[in-house]
C-alpha cells in the first residue's frame, strides 16, 4: 500500500515542456500506477492540491484526475496518531508540521509507505514508524 503526497502528486501532475525528459519519481508513480499497485490519498493532501490551483478549469481538472485515486478522510485514531508523531518528533528535536504529522499517521495507520519528495518527512520517519518509499 502506498499514501501519496502532496509534493509528489504536484511534481507528477505538474505540466513540463514537451522536450524535458521525465523526472525519475514521475517514472516510479506511473510504474506503481501501471502495476496496480495500491494507492491512496489523504484528505488533507487533496484539500493542499486544490488549495493549490489558479483557475477554476485547472481545478476541474485536478480533480477529474484524482477521481481515479482513493481518498482516505482522516480518522479520529489518524488524529490521536499524529498527535503522538509530533510529540516523537519534538522529544527526539525533530521539528514537524501538525499536518505533515497527520499525513504521516495515515500511511503508518494503513501499514502504506509514504511516496513523498517532502524531506521533511524522512526527519518524521526518524523518530516514528513511518516507512517512505523506497525504504524498508
Amino acid at each position: 500500500m502506498i499514501a501519496l503526497d502532496t509534493s509528489l502528486l504536484s511534481a507528477v501532475f505538474r505540466r513540463r515542456s514537451s522536450r524535458g525528459a521525465e523526472p525519475a519519481e514521475t517514472a516510479v508513480f506511473r510504474r506503481l500506477v501501471e502495476s496496480d499497485e495500491p494507492m491512496f490519498v489523504p484528505g488533507i493532501v487533496l484539500q493542499e492540491l486544490l488549495s493549490g490551483t489558479r483557475s477554476a478549469a485547472q481545478r476541474r481538472r485536478l480533480e477529474e484526475i484524482l477521481e481515479g485515486f482513493e481518498v482516505r478522510v482522516a480518522s479520529v485514531e489518524d488524529h490521536r496518531l499524529a498527535a503522538t508523531i509530533r510529540d516523537d518528533c519534538r522529544r527526539n528535536g525533530v521539528a514537524a508540521a501538525a499536518v505533515d504529522c497527520l499525513i504521516a499517521a495515515q500511511a503508518v495507520r494503513a501499514d502504506a509507505h509514504l511516496f513523498t519528495l517532502d524531506r521533511d518527512f524522512s526527519r518524521i520517519a526518524s523518530a516514528s514508524t513511518l516507512r517512505l518509499v523506497g525504504e524498508p
